[in-house]
């Protein structure tokens, strides 16, 4: 990591421990801009510093609409090529004062280019969205169409909060009725999606590290101070090892997701959800074991980074929805894990 990213990640770390808000992050430090091209109003800057924000985000799992918004939305406008809604809805993204949501999947959560929950109708909208991030809060709304990105007055929408495991990331519903709407970019929407997904992919991978960092963080210092037959836990070699896998895991992790950010790639961007996803998901469950009974408990965070591993794993595409897509890619496809 070279200084201009570790000043990043320092000055994220610092505002997020004094209880920083998503304005003052925007404000501040630019967060939300940083994906978007200068001459929308934003930094210019790419998906290694956006993904170096949001492992400091998933550190303490904090609730911000810097993934859906300022890059699964933002890139979704910016993948449309339509220069003038770029130019009109960019820059409120950039700066933060407004909030954007694609709503796209179906029930199932496939986030599949070819499968969207919207259909179109003398240009009105109808369907029904899942797992829309902030998009019971959006004042930019798009919808993903069979005939293409459509942009939607927020006002027409029916929006409610969809109950989630992880109390921290809100999911919303988002359904419409012969809604009218504007399209953004052509009628073939899936080159689009299939980029904002990706770039999606590799920004939850960074989150997800950064959990999976904390995690690891909290279990060893856990371990040095909890004592049983006489002395620290963590001196038992057993518990050693353990934590030995748990770092291999975090270290892998944030050098996945990373050389996804920089060198790009569908195989990149579904390889790096793949193992991000289950690394998250094999250090919560180990966070929440070697903790023993506090670790189950409400008021201790072992259960949050559970639920966070559980839900960001299948956030834009399982595991094994994604291990689906490497085999096609690669011309390898097999049946499905087991």
């Amino acid at each position: 990591m070279n200084t201009e990213l570790r000043d990043l990640r320092e000055a994220v770390r610092g505002l997020v421990s004094h209880g920083g808000s998503w304005k003052r992050l925007c404000t501040e430090i630019g967060v939300a801009g940083l994906v978007i091209p200068e001459r929308f109003g934003g930094l210019g800057a790419g998906l290694t510093e956006a993904g170096v924000v949001l492992s400091e985000l998933g550190r303490e799992l904090v609730p911000t609409p810097m993934l859906g918004s300022a890059v699964l939305a933002a890139r979704a406008v910016l993948a449309s090529g339509d220069e003038a809604v770029c130019s009109r809805l960019l820059p409120p993204i950039a700066d933060g004062s407004s909030v954007a949501a694609l709503a796209w999947t179906t029930s199932a959560g496939r986030w599949d280019p070819a499968e969207t929950a919207f259909t179109v109708a003398d240009g009105r909208v109808t369907g029904e969205a899942h797992y829309v991030l902030d998009g019971d809060v959006a004042d930019i709304l798009l919808v993903a169409t069979d005939a293409g990105l459509y942009e939607i007055d927020p006002a027409y929408a029916g929006r409610t909060v969809t109950p989630a495991m992880d109390e921290s990331r809100r999911l919303a519903v988002v359904q419409l009725d012969g809604v009218p709407g504007r399209r953004v970019g052509g009628r073939d929407a899936s080159a689009t999606l299939a980029a904002a997904r990706d770039h999606a992919c590799v920004a939850l991978a960074a989150e997800q590290a950064g959990a999976a960092e904390r995690a690891l963080e909290l279990t060893v210092g856990y371990t040095k101070t909890r004592v049983q037959f006489g002395r620290p836990i963590g001196t038992f070699q057993a518990l050693q090892f353990r934590m030995a896998d748990m770092r291999v895991l975090t270290e892998s992790a944030r050098s996945m997701w990373m050389a996804a950010a920089s060198e790009g790639g569908d195989m990149l961007a579904a390889g790096a959800k793949v193992y991000c996803s289950e690394a998250l998901l094999s250090v919560a469950a180990e966070m929440v074991q070697m903790h023993g009974a506090i670790g189950v408990t409400w008021e201790h965070p072992a259960h949050r980074y559970l639920k966070r591993a559980h839900g960001a794993a299948l956030l834009f595409g399982s595991p094994d929805d994604h291990v689906t897509r490497i085999g096609l890619l690669t011309g390898e496809a097999g049946p499905p894990r087991g």
